[in-house]
């Protein structure tokens, strides 16, 4: 593939995808494949469950005046994404400030927000039996890569990555090509928090794919730490409410909000832990330095420490719950012995007991 725009939208569609299941299915009518680095040795980075990938064909898409025979990819993680790559070849001689203008138009543009719908739409229905408790939950991560095979190393990327027909100071040049990469001279990568360049004389796909695994790992950690900003808002409603009632009713609401506490702990647990490990870089200095910078600038580290946040005040409201449940319990056996010596002085007095 020579010189091309890629543009990914990737979506939460369920908690889990079997992608043995998907293999099968895909199988009917396509040629799926699973994701695998090409340049470097197989453990040198170790995918747990590497992505399934299946071409989705060609459509013809229209961004300003220009209009493109896109090429459409599906990526389907076990994590419970599926991602669209729509691939936009530019003509050969395109001039730079002609891709220029094709960016801010991609950027702006709100029509190809139904193209991905539309084969996100197609996609799901395809593999509704591998989607273990599907759900769209609205949460999208999206990214492109401007990808090419020749570049001129005169030209400068900055204006390009932004989207911005203007020009940028200094300063947001140098901050904008803080994060460039390059292992030779026929190779360079520059990542922003939304648009990477990519220039690989050999049409390896090695890095779009990693910087489109750290969009996944992204776009999970943000849908689990927003769900649990609601478990948590729901948590503090209930115990509200089992404030409410008399103290022998209260223990039971007690239990029941600490059985769901536990079990959103150890779920999420579960899945953050599997999100972690779903990509290991262990051999090669290169793409660990890429992958790791890709996280940073996503910021994936700042998310998992919101999640570890609110699972720590989770915990604390068990510990506090059950807490309660003991001090409770003490106070209801208490008054159970004064009860019963009352009962027994009072039976007593009465000539009952001799």
């Amino acid at each position: 593939m020579n010189n091309s725009i890629w543009v990914y939208r990737l979506f939460d569609v369920a908690e889990e995808i079997n992608l043995e299941e998907v293999e099968k299915i895909l199988a009917q009518e396509h040629q799926p494949t699973r994701m695998r680095l090409s340049r470097i040795r197989p453990k040198s980075i170790q995918f747990k469950n590497p992505p399934v990938a299946v071409e989705l064909g060609e459509q013809k898409v229209k961004i300003g005046r220009q209009t493109f025979k896109a090429q459409f990819t599906g990526k389907i993680y076990d994590l419970g994404v599926i991602g669209i790559i729509m691939r936009l070849p530019l003509q050969e001689g395109t001039a730079f400030g002609e891709l220029q203008n094709i960016a801010v138009e991609l950027y702006n543009s709100d029509e190809i927000e139904q193209v991905f719908f539309w084969q996100l739409d197609s996609i799901r229905k395809t593999l509704s039996a591998a989607l273990v408790k599907e759900a769209y939950s609205g949460f999208v991560e999206d990214f492109t890569v401007y990808y090419f095979r020749e570049w001129d190393p005169a030209l400068d990327p900055t204006q390009l990555l932004l989207a911005e027909r203007e020009p940028v100071s200094e300063q947001v040049r140098r901050e904008t090509m803080r994060n460039s990469f390059s292992y030779g001279p026929d190779d360079l990568t520059v990542i922003t928090w939304d648009s990477a360049l990519v220039y690989d004389s050999t049409g390896s796909t090695d890095i779009p794919d990693l910087l489109e695994f750290a969009n996944a790992q992204l776009l999970e950690l943000r849908y689990y730490d927003n769900l649990l900003t609601g478990e948590l808002e729901k948590m503090y409603d209930a115990i509200e409410e089992a404030e409410k009632v008399i103290s022998f009713r209260r223990l039971g609401h007690y239990r029941r909000i600490m059985n769901q506490l536990m079990e959103l702990i150890a779920d999420v647990t579960e899945i953050t832990e599997r999100i972690d490990n779903s990509l290991k870089v262990t051999e090669d200095v290169f793409y660990a330095r890429i992958y790791g910078a890709a996280l940073s600038i996503f910021r994936t580290r700042a998310w998992a420490e919101s999640i570890d946040r609110k699972i720590s005040i989770i915990s604390q409201s068990y510990t506090m719950l059950s807490n309660r449940i003991i001090n409770q319990r003490s106070e209801l056996l208490e008054l159970a012995i004064i009860l019963l010596i009352l009962l027994e002085v009072i039976l007593g007095t009465l000539g009952v007991i001799k």
